[in-house]
């Protein structure tokens, strides 16, 4: 037992951490959670985990306190998020292969709004280098880091397509991606809301996602066939929506048979930190800003997908209550991100509590 709990020792780092530029602190952070993930050192950012089993898609979710796609893209650190508390994880988004990204500087504080502006543009090692590092993972072995036994944390695998790829051509590289992970995900997300990424989100539209879910949606039979097994599939919406889209993606949704919606990505709007340093940066702008937005995209959805179809709340979650804010809107579990970075790891259990609390009270 630490001395100090996580988040106290996190408000000891953050100072120093926030020192850096965005790119460089979270490059030095996940290094520093891969290092130590699986030794002793990890009691400092390991916390025991809220039990609040869910039924979501066909599988257990422990809690209902996710990691958001984003952060650790390349998978190198999944058992250390998995000691920090998560009921879920969910790494990537990977494309089939490695790149670069768009130019740096493309990480940016806003800490006057507990935001952040990313143009990072689907940097990472490639499909092969990540699922290595989804292998090595030891958090469905019973290892140090597992939680309770209860049942294991789940663990989503995000695939998008390279930046090099025509968006004609999109459906290739979500197909290759989606036979690499498929063996080895809980549940399988398909990101198609990256502002940073030219045109991805043109694949939101009627026609072009209609096309995508079907080819995706095929090829899931095949491999449930192949793996004997069934992985859910969710696909991942953008903020920037108005209700007749978030209505047509619904309806698009159900028709191919997807297992879930995540709602939402990070916003384009700059409106609620207009005047502020970095506030007119290209990119997604994430934190508390995008809350709003975020809350009413999943308010429609669950209108138009009506009860029971699973949705993953994510945008603007920096305390307990916006968890439960989240959840009063109309999602089944919630994911955090930006939370992480201005809040630190005691953020996973104070929300998993406070969701906990309110079941309770229900």
């Amino acid at each position: 037992m630490p001395l100090l709990s996580p988040s106290s020792l996190y408000g000891l780092a953050r100072p120093f951490l926030f020192g850096f530029d965005p790119e460089h602190a979270h490059e030095i952070t996940l290094d520093g959670l891969a290092r130590t993930q699986n030794t002793p050192l990890a009691c400092a950012y390991s916390s025991a985990r809220t039990d609040d089993p869910v039924q979501l898609a066909g599988l257990t979710f422990p809690n209902r306190v996710g990691l958001a796609a984003g952060l650790d893209k390349n998978a190198r650190c999944i058992d250390a998020f998995a000691a920090m508390g998560f009921g879920f994880v969910e790494v990537g988004t990977v494309t089939p292969k490695a790149q670069p990204g768009n130019p740096k500087p493309r990480m940016f504080r806003l800490p006057q709004r507990d935001a952040l502006i990313n143009r990072l543009g689907f940097n990472n090692e490639g499909l092969d280098a990540f699922l290595a590092n989804v292998q090595k993972a030891r958090f469905r072995k019973g290892g140090p880091s597992a939680g309770s036994t209860r049942s294991p944390m789940l663990l989503g695998l995000n695939i998008g397509k390279n930046a090099a790829t025509p968006i004609e051509r999109a459906v290739d590289d979500y197909l290759a991606c989606l036979d690499g992970v498929y063996a080895h995900a809980d549940y399988v997300t398909i990101n198609i809301s990256s502002p940073n990424t030219a045109n991805l989100r043109t694949l939101q539209s009627d026609e072009a996602l209609d096309a995508l879910l079907g080819a995706v949606a095929e090829r899931r039979e095949t491999l449930a066939a192949r793996h004997a097994k069934r992985a859910p599939l969710f696909v991942k919406i953008a903020p920037d929506l108005d209700e007749a889209q978030v209505a047509v993606i619904a309806a698009t949704l159900k028709r191919h048979g997807m297992d879930g919606v995540i709602a939402t990505n990070t916003t384009l709007a700059r409106d609620a930190v207009k005047g502020l340093p970095h506030a007119e940066e290209a990119g997604g702008l994430s934190g508390a800003p995008v809350r709003e937005a975020s809350n009413r995209v999943v308010s429609q959805l669950r209108a138009a997908l009506g009860a029971g179809f699973p949705i993953v709340g994510v945008g603007g979650i920096l305390s307990g209550a916006d968890a439960k804010a989240k959840i009063a809107a109309g999602a089944d579990v919630v994911q955090i991100y930006t939370g992480l970075i201005y809040r630190g790891p005691g953020l996973v259990r104070e929300a998993a509590q406070a969701l906990l609390r309110d079941r309770s009270k229900a």
